[in-house]
């Protein structure tokens, strides 16, 4: 009875202190710019009701935006608004808040920046370092549970499991320069706990030649590349287009320093990308 009080006051302690951000809180890169865009952008595609086809036409604006890694990173956790430079995360996550503020039918940047503190952090407010979405697999689960997204990898031909603990970060503090605070690497060590013997979904690389596969991937997918890399469930991710038929993938790219629409094929970047396969996530409205 204790332990089960004591957990209810912690619940409701988190919930007391948690906010959502104010418009006025985000930290642009450049925010006469940014917000005239975000509002242009979302008047767009604001009368376009299917969602797949908002996120693959959003995606494309920002085709040749410099590759630009670590974006979030500060001394403090800070809502960051940056349509100018972009990782492959930031890319996928910029786009799907736009789309799913246009579906919304809101068409204001201080919506954007509502739903991008909601897409991004764990119940949708951001509080600290720990309260960002990290790892693949739990970005998943939270936007899942708060119905924003669905995964779509189990609804796709030849769909297997995998099994991994998430504990990349706690076992490589000295990657994330967030993790030298203490309190930091203990609630990342936390969260990680949620995550041991993970189970998850999957497409093998080897079956993504599948051509009843491939007709069901749709232009506006966002795929997440699988990895052998151990306490890691994903290393990259970005969003399908289709060329004659053929799914490409359109991300950051380091390697071109630029948003693109990759020349290969997707099945052909598997490969050389050495993924082992992917999963597959679909906007929720």
């Amino acid at each position: 009875m204790y332990l089960k009080s004591l957990i209810t006051i912690i619940i409701l302690g988190i919930g007391i202190n948690a906010r959502a951000i104010l418009p006025s809180e985000a930290v642009f890169h450049n925010e006469a710019s940014d917000t005239m865009r975000i509002n242009t952008l979302l008047n767009k595609v604001i009368d376009e009701q299917d969602p797949l086809k908002r996120v693959a036409l959003l995606g494309r604006e920002f085709i040749g935006t410099p590759y630009v890694a670590g974006t979030l990173e500060g001394d403090t956790e800070r809502l960051i608004v940056n349509l100018d430079e972009m990782d492959c995360t930031t890319f996928v996550e910029t786009v799907l808040t736009l789309a799913y503020t246009a579906g919304e039918r809101r068409n204001s940047w201080r919506d954007y920046v509502h739903n991008l503190e909601k897409i991004r952090y764990r119940n949708g407010s951001m509080t600290d370092y720990a309260s960002r979405l990290h790892y693949f697999s739990d970005w998943v689960v939270d936007n899942t549970h708060r119905g924003t997204i669905k995964e779509y990898t189990t609804r796709m031909p030849e769909n297997d499991w995998v099994v991994k603990t998430l504990d990349f970060m706690s076992r490589n503090r000295d990657l994330y320069p967030a993790l030298s605070d203490s309190t930091q690497y203990e609630r990342i060590k936390g969260c990680e706990i949620g995550y041991r013997s993970h189970r998850f979904p999957y497409i093998k690389a080897i079956r993504l030649g599948n051509k009843a596969f491939t007709g069901a991937l749709k232009d506006g997918d966002v795929i997440a590349l699988t990895t052998k890399k151990p306490g890691l469930d994903v290393t990259h991710m970005g969003i399908i287009i289709k060329q004659d038929g053929v799914p490409h993938l359109m991300h950051a790219s380091s390697k071109a320093g630029k948003v693109i629409i990759d020349e290969m094929p997707l099945t052909d970047y598997l490969k050389r990308s050495g993924a082992t396969g992917i999963r597959i996530i679909r906007l929720n409205e």
